[in-house]
């Protein structure tokens, strides 16, 4: 299985196993990870699971398709390039090892 390392605002990593197919979102919820809300449940409605994509894996991620994810974080605190939703990520072998960086907040 993949893992993500979810690393707190405070510095603090936290690092979880996913099914290929999850959402990073989802493995954030499921695990408990402080500072991912995702209240929506994943619609792209919402903007509460904001994450800064480590820069050596934005090639493997990509950045934020333009519409719906692009919007969401035209609203977020302090987005910028490496700035992704992470209901919008989905896990696969390709990105084990993924390293997610969590803003100072949500809204």
């Amino acid at each position: 299985m993949p893992r993500i390392t979810f690393i707190t605002f405070a510095g603090v990593p936290h690092e979880v196993e996913v099914e290929n197919g999850v959402s990073a979102m989802e493995a954030a919820v499921n695990n408990s990870i402080p500072g991912i809300d995702g209240d929506c449940g994943g619609v792209v409605a919402c903007g509460t699971c904001h994450v800064f994509v480590d820069e050596a894996w934005l090639a493997k991620t990509g950045p934020a398709e333009d519409g719906m994810e692009a919007g969401m974080l035209d609203m977020a605190d302090g987005a910028n390039a490496r700035s992704r939703l992470s209901c919008q990520i989905k896990m696969s072998a390709a990105l084990d090892g993924l390293v997610l960086h969590l803003p100072r907040r949500q809204h």
